[in-house]
């Protein structure tokens, strides 16, 4: 019998604050917890991850927790401390997911937050501003002949001249989210171009049955690594796809998706599991299972593929039930952790999956994994200063760091797993003054999580520029129909119909697109 959801969430709460406060208590301003021997350290240098960090969290506070002083005080706080003139050399694929994602996130909240809003927003507001801050920091790794950004860019200097050409291939194909949001709130259409530029690249650059590799140059366009799958440095690539078409309305994305997913699952789908195979020849090259990979079976929720993902799911929560957590690399022949990839650092993406699998089809079994997530946590990882990621799920043995995603993803998918009727999983339309027209309904499309868990509410980009476009193309609509006289309605049809792909707001609630078997998008709308 599952213990009650009001019970679950109560001690998930708790969760939260025993790693939120033993961080304050014991090692802020440091970027990191050593939650064994109760103090921090730097990981990025600087103290730069304690800004990222409560970046990162600052959504969860009034999203999981409701705690609007709390995020108040730390909103406040970034905005009066975070410089980003600083000379650091940052991941650009990290710095958007985590910073430009989580300013983005907190501002389009901060009307829920109960804080003092800019008039317009949400198309303006500090933290915006902040964000695109962040984004122009990017925005020199973009400047490669082909348009493919290079991993790392200094946020002072930009990139380095001895700067390696050769990234992921997630590190190319994870911006349209961040980026379109913010040339959609902001105006500037400069982020949206530059991310699908580097989509459009990686997409050219599909070997001849389809697949794409690993790590990629950006200058040359040619594979460094060759191997084929759906796990780390591949996995925010084929989400985003899936993401931003919803959160865009663009089927183009969808489509991207689709033919991918086609080739996935004819050459490294084995038994529901999903292997690493040869890009250009289809041959397995690694038949192991990641633990990142457990986003997959919450990515084909949303388009509908329920049975696949049940079936796919299961197989990775067995692997759960067997140690207590997902080991980083798991060996499909073997039925057991590979050498030296056998820690789990309480990541978030199996629990991701399962709430998701849960908004999909109601079935207890994806509550089960959650109740199983948290009796394995607090009983192997707790310590007194915190959650330790357990450096060996074979014998349960602790490493001494608490990883920023614990507080950022894993705890808040937790939490939405056990509140389906949150806010955050759609229906909960809002009005707000403000947006470029004086007035703005949020929450009527939903929010898409990007892939570092900050949600986008999917409303707020049609509240600003991109939409004044968008009435302007329908006033000149109405006024060049004669739809008031019975012989115009026809003319009047086609020139809807001719218009469509320019009315870009949702006219359906979100909800019903991710639950009712993932429908996102059909011929009529």
């Amino acid at each position: 019998m599952l213990v009650a959801a009001t019970q679950m969430t109560s001690r998930i709460r708790s969760m939260f604050y025993h790693a939120y406060n033993s961080y304050l208590d014991h090692a802020f301003p440091y970027d990191e917890l050593r939650p064994l021997t109760c103090d921090g350290q730097d990981t990025w240098g600087r103290h730069l991850l304690t800004e990222i960090l409560g970046i990162s969290i600052v959504d969860v506070l009034v999203q999981v927790l409701g705690n609007r002083t709390e995020f108040q005080r730390v909103a406040s706080l970034l905005q009066d401390t975070v410089d980003f003139d600083i000379d650091v050399n940052a991941s650009v694929f990290e710095t958007n997911i985590r910073v430009v994602g989580g300013l983005l996130s907190a501002h389009l909240l901060s009307g829920r937050a109960g804080m003092e809003l800019e008039p317009g927003w949400p198309c303006s507001g500090p933290l915006l501003r902040m964000a695109e801050d962040a984004a122009k920091k990017l925005l020199p790794a973009f400047e490669t002949p082909s348009g493919m950004p290079y991993g790392t860019v200094n946020l002072l200097r930009g990139v380095n001249p001895s700067e390696t050409p050769v990234t992921c291939t997630a590190g190319v194909g994870t911006f349209i989210l961040e980026f379109a949001s913010l040339s959609r709130l902001t105006g500037n259409q400069t982020y949206e171009d530059l991310a699908r530029k580097a989509l459009l690249a990686l997409w050219e650059t599909r070997s001849n049955i389809g697949l794409v590799g690993n790590h990629i140059d950006v200058v040359t366009q040619k594979w460094v690594a060759q191997d084929a799958g759906i796990g780390a440095g591949v996995d925010s690539y084929f989400e985003y796809l899936v993401k931003g078409s919803i959160l865009l309305q663009d089927p183009s994305l969808l489509h991207m998706f689709h033919e991918y997913d086609r080739v996935i699952q004819n050459y490294t789908r084995f038994d529901d599991w999903y292997l690493w195979v040869q890009m250009h020849k289809g041959t397995v090259s690694m038949p192991v299972f990641q633990s990142l990979e457990a986003f997959w079976p919450g990515l084909q929720s949303l388009i509908g593929d329920l049975e696949s993902a049940v079936r796919t799911f299961q197989n990775y929560y067995s692997v759960w039930r067997q140690f207590g957590g997902l080991p980083e690399f798991y060996s499909i022949p073997q039925g057991f952790t590979v050498d030296k990839r056998e820690g789990y650092p309480l990541r978030p993406e199996l629990i991701e999956s399962a709430m998701y699998l849960y908004r999909a089809t109601g079935d207890h079994l994806y509550l089960q994994l959650g109740l199983d997530a948290l009796e394995s946590i607090e009983k192997i990882s707790r310590t007194p200063c915190g959650y330790a990621s357990v450096k060996d799920l074979r014998d349960h043995q602790l490493d001494n760091r608490m990883e920023s995603f614990f507080l950022a993803e894993t705890i808040k998918y937790l939490y939405l797993l056990f509140d389906p009727t949150h806010f955050l999983h759609g229906g909960g339309a809002w009005e707000e003054g403000g947006g470029t027209t004086g007035r703005c309904v949020l929450g009527t499309g939903g929010y898409i999580f990007n892939t570092e868990a900050h949600p986008i509410d999917a409303a707020a980009l049609y509240c600003c520029h991109r939409h004044d476009a968008d009435q302007s193309e329908i006033r000149n609509i109405l006024l060049a129909s004669p739809s008031a006289s019975s012989t115009g309605q026809s003319q009047s049809g086609s020139s809807s119909q001719s218009q469509s792909s320019m009315l870009r707001c949702p006219v359906q609630p979100f909800s019903s697109k991710l639950s009712v078997k993932g429908q996102v998008f059909t011929e009529n709308n």
